[in-house]
């Protein structure tokens, strides 16, 4: 029955069920807000990267859902344990992250909180939300890179913070 209701090759042989109510909500001192971000597998990417550095996650409408098949499979677990909250509830300072043009991300003094801001795969932040921001930040990389994927990204930038504290 389960290969049946399964989406992938080699199903489980077991399931869980849950509630959406029951997952963790809230923000931590180290969050990822995401803006429009719309792919399910850079979603759970991000949330498994967030349990790593014990930071959140806030997400804007739009985005991946963080409880669909393929963000769960993503996030290996990850979405048990770190807490979710909408994007407008993501603190301050705001660091947005652009792939040129910002202050190198390790030349930034990132404190002890921060909410780094990341763009969808192809857009990537609209003007509003870079003139909102309390910085922008760009993680140097060779001149033919275009920019980094999403979960790349946001793995880069919360290595930097805890690298900051430490």
């Amino acid at each position: 029955m389960l290969a049946e209701l399964s989406t992938l090759p080699h199903p489980a042989r077991a399931i869980g069920v849950y509630r959406r109510d029951d997952l963790p909500r809230g923000t931590r001192d180290l969050t990822l807000a995401l803006w429009h971000v719309r792919d399910p597998g850079n979603v759970g990417t991000l949330l498994r990267t967030a349990d790593a550095f014990d930071a959140s996650v806030a997400l804007s409408s739009g985005c991946g859902d963080p409880t669909g098949p393929k963000a769960v499979r993503a996030s290996m677990g990850a979405l048990f344990r770190v807490p979710t909250a909408p994007f407008e509830e993501a603190g301050r300072p705001r660091v947005a992250l652009v792939s040129r043009g910002g202050t190198p991300l390790a030349e930034l003094d990132l404190g002890p909180q921060v909410t780094f801001v990341l763009g969808a795969e192809r857009e990537g932040l609209p003007d509003e939300l870079l003139r909102e921001a309390d910085a922008l930040a760009t993680i140097p990389q060779s001149e033919h890179a275009d920019s980094l994927n999403v979960a790349a990204a946001g793995a880069i930038a919360l290595y930097e913070a805890r690298r900051q504290r430490s």
